[in-house]
């Protein structure tokens, strides 16, 4: 019972280190890893070369989907290439296979040593990270050695050598095996690196090694389908490009027991074997699949066709829940998300405008529905960045990830504030039976296309991040200041000069400045949060201000 214990606490160990490895990674070169695959758009072989670097470096191909997934379902890769990637994902997964399974045992405590000084010494920075992967390869290492030591007494063991013999029997049933320790353990690297331990050790059979290696293929395979089944159609139709490619390898098994004997003449050790058969199998099964990317993608477009979603509630599209565990990709979820709550306040501005103009009694209704978009949205951004270990982030992931809640907390607020701004514009025109006056429209219109520019251009901020921009943004800002003092000034001019109009409206008109004012302090807020972290300043009030051409107090007797 002890030994077993061994063996199946060494399992997890090698589960664990595979999946430190890829954490570590994809927190310390996610950004360049996502550079790197969307540069590989122009051809298949291309794309196929970019899968096979990326998951060489993060040691899982369930990774790598997930970056492939992301680009496809932002409409930023075509499916073929997707798919290209994914085949080449396969093969990377098969060369680090190969390389793991070297006579490294000297290289694990050194690993291992130098990375638990890097990680405590310097946690949150780009060399701890880097420490946290070394220390992933030492315990993959080690893991290798325990399972094998582990194993020896086990294969003595006449019960365990009655259960493998039956396994050996059914070789369908080693390849539901091998896919269900795949999911189970989110790595098919670990499935098979574990299989091939076990076979040197004389713990399984040949047949049953390589059933096992194809179902953990498979496996992950599936693991892809159910990280892509949240995920918008044109995601989901990678996924299942790569579970049916995946499944077209299943061609092999009957010819098991052959491939068995022709890979003993060469005269390997049978762990030796295992991973040479997973290493050649990958390679020319994804090389023969390859010129087949664009009829897969065809298929799969006809087997997941796009539907017409239903009137309701807008849900997040961006937020992968998967993504939670590498930092970099899941702030650049919930970046896009939070720029499709801009668009949807955007959208807002644009009925409000409507609403002042003329009487649209479904420019109103839009806005009503806008804002409750615009609250679903905000409230899944919130949620999502909630999940997100705050300890873990680097110093520059944190500051994006407080500059998102920030500009989503704004956002919403700007909803809230428009759809309370038509509310007023309704009351006056439909209850109290008033309106504006032409002139005092006109300045509601003219601040509406300040704020709307500002709201544009806050947005892009917040995306680059480019300080020139900023200053412009706090520019803008001031300018609007400016118009809006003068635009209040004007109307109590005209109040002056009793003209009827602004009088009955007086009260809603400035409240509609007021509000315009502060809508105009939200989206100018993104350009505070980049100078600061760019380490630059914020202009001083207005003296980088352009001079403004404020409009010319009204002459005596004519009323504006």
């Amino acid at each position: 019972m002890l030994t077993l214990l061994h063996l199946l606490s060494s399992i997890a160990l090698l589960v664990w280190g595979t999946h430190i490895v890829r954490t570590g990674i994809m927190r310390v070169y996610g950004s360049h890893l996502r550079r790197l695959l969307g540069h590989s758009m122009a051809h298949a072989p291309l794309a196929f070369g970019a899968g096979i670097g990326v998951t060489a470096l993060v040691q899982s191909s369930n990774a790598t989907a997930l970056l492939t997934l992301s680009f496809v379902a932002q409409g930023l890769m075509a499916l073929p290439t997707a798919l290209a990637i994914m085949l080449g994902a396969d093969v990377g997964t098969a060369l680090m296979a190969r390389v793991l399974t070297l006579d490294l045992s000297w290289l694990s405590p050194v690993l291992t040593l130098v990375g638990v000084c890097l990680f405590l010494s310097r946690k949150q920075s780009r060399a701890g990270q880097l420490g946290r992967v070394l220390i992933g390869l030492g315990l993959i290492i080690l893991a290798l050695q325990l399972i094998v030591a582990a194993a020896e007494p086990i294969t003595a063991a006449r019960g365990m050598q009655v259960l493998f013999a039956e396994l050996a029997g059914d070789t369908l049933l080693a390849v539901v095996v091998g896919a269900l320790f795949a999911l189970l353990s989110y790595s098919s690297l670990a499935a098979v690196l574990l299989t091939a331990t076990l076979a040197g050790a004389g713990l399984i059979g040949m047949p049953v090694a390589l059933g096992v290696v194809i179902g953990a293929n498979v496996g992950s395979g599936v693991l892809a389908w159910l990280n892509a089944s949240l995920q918008p159609a044109a995601a989901r139709r990678v996924a299942l490009g790569n579970l049916l490619y995946k499944l077209a390898g299943l061609v092999v098994v009957p010819f098991l027991h052959p491939l068995v004997g022709w890979l003993a003449t060469f005269g390997f050790s049978l762990q030796t074997q295992v991973i040479a058969f997973h290493l050649l199998y990958n390679s020319l099964r994804c090389l023969v699949l390859l010129p087949s990317v664009r009829p897969m993608a065809r298929l799969c477009e006809h087997l997941l066709p796009e539907r017409v979603a239903e009137q309701g509630i807008a849900q997040p599209r961006h937020l992968d829940p998967a993504a939670l565990e590498t930092p970099s990709l899941a702030l650049a979820n919930a970046v896009r998300e939070t720029l499709r709550i801009g668009d949807l306040v955007e959208a807002m501005l644009a009925r409000l405008l409507e609403v002042l103009q003329s009487e649209h009694p479904q420019a109103a209704e839009e806005i009503r529905r806008l804002d409750d978009d615009v609250d679903a949205l905000y409230s899944g951004v919130k949620l999502y960045l909630a999940r997100m270990p705050r300890e873990d982030l680097a110093e520059q992931e944190s500051r994006r990830w407080a500059e998102i809640i920030e500009l989503a907390i704004n956002l919403e607020h700007a909803g809230d504030i428009i759809e309370h701004m038509q509310g007023k514009v309704h009351n006056l025109k439909k209850s109290r039976r008033l309106s504006f006056s032409e002139h005092g429209l006109d300045e509601l219109r003219q601040l509406h296309g300040l704020l709307s520019a500002n709201l544009a251009l806050g947005l892009s901020v917040f995306l680059s991040g480019d300080p020139q921009s900023a200053r412009r943004l706090l520019r803008q800002k001031h300018e609007f200041r400016h118009c809006e003092r003068a635009l209040a000034h004007a109307h109590v001019q005209r109040l002056h000069q009793q003209v009827l109009e602004s009088i009955e409206s007086s009260a809603a008109h400035l409240e509609l400045i007021a509000d315009m004012k502060r809508l105009n302090s939200l989206f100018c807020s993104p350009a505070y949060a980049a100078l600061e972290g760019q380490g630059a300043h914020a202009p001083r009030g207005a003296d980088e201000t352009p001079a403004l051409v404020l409009p010319k107090a009204p002459l005596p007797g004519k009323p504006v």
